[in-house]
């Protein structure tokens, strides 16, 4: 019993394949030469650091992590970079953060646009504010 088939089909389908076999190969290697580098924090995004870690509202755990880096036990570029990463401490104060960062993740995830997000997790002053806070019976 033979098998009706295309013969040359078949063989424009098999090179199709193999095209782009290779085509997806020579990405691969392009990829694999690309350096990732990051610019890593910043001087500005260190002190914007250490200033919420001072701020009155910032964690327990942060406040004591800031005291740390003031006193010289620590800085926060070790803890940045990872070096720290063994510290009770350091560990302490990230904990603090991982409902929030849980609650931003998801949100992302649900396709919530990333600004309104950043801007949840920020308390809004008195000129973002959308409207009086104090309302008498007339305003109803």
């Amino acid at each position: 019993m033979t098998f009706p088939y295309d013969q040359a089909r078949l063989n424009a389908l098999v090179a199709e394949v193999d095209a782009r076999d290779a085509a997806v190969l020579e990405t691969a290697r392009q990829s694999s030469q690309v350096a990732m580098r990051s610019r890593g924090l910043s001087e500005a995004d260190l002190a914007e650091i250490d200033r919420a870690a001072k701020a009155p509202g910032a964690p327990r755990e942060l406040r004591e992590l800031a005291r740390r880096v003031d006193a010289g036990e620590l800085s926060w570029k070790d803890i940045a970079s990872g070096k720290a990463a063994d510290d009770e401490g350091v560990q302490g104060a990230l904990r603090t953060g991982i409902p929030d960062l849980k609650r931003a993740y998801t949100a992302l995830e649900e396709g919530q646009d990333p600004e309104d997000v950043a801007s949840a997790g920020r308390p809004r002053t008195a000129s973002e504010d959308d409207g009086p806070s104090d309302f008498t019976e007339d305003a109803w």
